[in-house]
């Protein structure tokens, strides 16, 4: 346990770090309120709609499908580096993960998801 010591004592000062600072913050910050510090803010412009309207249920369709396929790429990129030392074996036990993302691509495809109107 003794070669975790390092990363125990840098979780350690992390936490003591973000704590600290929450505390600063409450302490030494102001605390005026006024309602334009209470609008919603959108690079120094006044909002042009409301930030409580309701989005169509395709966007989120979307965000969803790309956190998904946006993860399941991060596991590809590992891999696509040793590809060559790997050989036809490490082609063999990536086939189930790459086609299980093609046929999710395919599907969402003829599903119409990734159609944005």
């Amino acid at each position: 346990m003794s070669e975790y010591a390092g990363l125990g004592l840098f979780m350690a000062l992390g936490a003591g770090t973000i704590l600290l600072l929450l505390v600063l913050t409450s302490v030494l910050g102001p605390r005026l309120r006024f309602a334009e510090k209470d609008e919603p803010f959108e690079c120094g412009e006044s909002p042009l709609v409301s930030p409580y309207r309701r989005f169509p249920v395709k966007f989120y369709m979307v965000a969803i499908s790309f956190i998904i396929f946006d993860l399941e790429v991060v596991f590809l990129y590992p891999w696509a580096v040793v590809f060559r030392d790997l050989g036809w074996y490490g082609l063999l036990v990536a086939a189930p993960f790459l086609s299980m993302l093609s046929i999710a691509l395919a599907y969402e495809w003829m599903k119409g998801a990734l159609e944005w109107d």
